[in-house]
């Protein structure tokens, strides 16, 4: 079910920004570096839309695989700690 709702607003995303630069035919001029390029302003516009969110994705996913592995970190000083615990427990009994 979640992928039909995924698909269907992938799909809805497109026809969107089909739509977005269908309304914007005017043209820009892009330089980068050494090279110009002559490009319809919507689908300038839609592209670094779609590139910023892969840089976005991209690093939030190295934020998360950070987390992920101080989380790991923690449960092994956790457990460590909770030995010691039963360690000393088990010497003043």
């Amino acid at each position: 079910m979640a992928r039909k709702k995924f698909l269907l607003v992938l799909v809805i995303v497109m026809l969107a920004a089909l739509v977005f630069s269908a309304l914007n035919p005017q043209s820009v001029q892009l330089e980068l570096a050494f090279v110009r390029i002559n490009l319809n302003l919507g689908v300038a516009l839609v592209t670094a839309l779609a590139l910023g969110l892969l840089l976005g994705i991209f690093v939030k996913g190295l934020w998360v695989a950070e987390l992920l592995s101080e989380r790991g970190r923690l449960r092994r000083a956790l457990k460590a700690a909770e030995a010691q615990v039963r360690e000393l427990a088990d010497k003043h009994s």
